[in-house]
């Protein structure tokens, strides 16, 4: 790990419904941001562990994981793995973080548990994402009071907006009871089919219904993306020219400006 002291943003990147490109999100945005010489975590802390294993890291060889750093049996030092991408790291994920949110209903403060087991990130790391799992429960939350953003990554399809709501209203909650540094970072559309009528439709809707909330870098739907997971390795690496690249290239662009111009970063709260 990196000794020297810099600003460390952490980003949970949330939808409840799944399959709207979180993963996706987290891998190829990371990487594009560990690119620009950015040193950047990413905590796997959905139990299928997709981002682990899209990164070509083996959830049966990781001893340590996020289940043992939400339960206190190892640190963050102990947990992270290398990944082939320079800069980037990854703390996996297994099966076994299924079994938190019940075992930790009896915890003193068990909602600050992830918070805690990332000090040790602060002043390390550039930029730490958290990719939540597809729910709103307990894991999602100790996600939030870790962060001090939100990413919503949305999918450009019919009932794109069901759900988001409560979403918003959990993000609300939130930052009034547990974490007032939490900050709305803004949605995110994916899965964008141009050939599509519906995609321009909807992406119209929600920037009409979220004005001032919504990126302005739209992710195409592309085979390329899909394909890299299988081959270990995010769709920067596996195909850096394709159209889906570039979108997550020009996306980290975006947020690196909203971070050098602060007032631009999204404060506005959920609608």
């Amino acid at each position: 790990m990196v000794e020297n002291k810099k600003i460390t943003r952490i980003i949970s990147l949330s939808n409840q419904k799944g399959g709207v490109g979180k993963t996706t999100t987290a891998m190829n945005l990371a990487t594009a941001l560990a690119a620009c010489g950015n040193k950047v975590l990413i905590i796997d802390f959905d139990p299928q562990g997709n981002t682990t294993t899209g990164l070509g890291i083996e959830k049966t060889q990781a001893k340590t994981n996020t289940y043992t750093l939400l339960m206190g049996e190892s640190s963050l030092e102990e947990t992270v793995c290398e990944t082939s991408v320079p800069n980037l790291w990854v703390v996996p994920s297994t099966i076994h973080l299924s079994g938190a949110e019940v075992e930790l209903v009896s915890v003193i403060a068990r909602e600050s548990r992830l918070k805690e087991g990332l000090e040790p990130a602060q002043g390390v790391y550039d930029y730490v994402f958290i990719d939540c799992p597809p729910s709103l429960g307990l894991l999602t939350i100790n996600a939030f009071m870790a962060s001090q953003y939100v990413l919503v990554p949305l999918q450009c399809e019919f009932f794109a907006m069901e759900g988001i709501s409560q979403l918003f209203q959990t993000i609300k909650i939130v930052k009034k009871n547990l974490n007032p540094d939490l900050e709305f970072m803004g949605v995110l559309l994916t899965m964008y089919d141009s050939r599509n009528n519906l995609a321009s439709q909807v992406e119209a809707e929600v920037r009409e219904h979220l004005p001032g909330q919504v990126l302005e870098t739209v992710i195409p739907r592309n085979v390329r993306l899909s394909e890299a997971p299988s081959h270990g390795v995010p769709g920067l690496i596996y195909d850096v020219k394709c159209s889906g690249s570039q979108a997550y290239i020009r996306l980290a662009a975006e947020i690196m400006r909203k971070f050098s111009n602060p007032k631009s970063t999204t404060k506005k709260e959920a609608a």
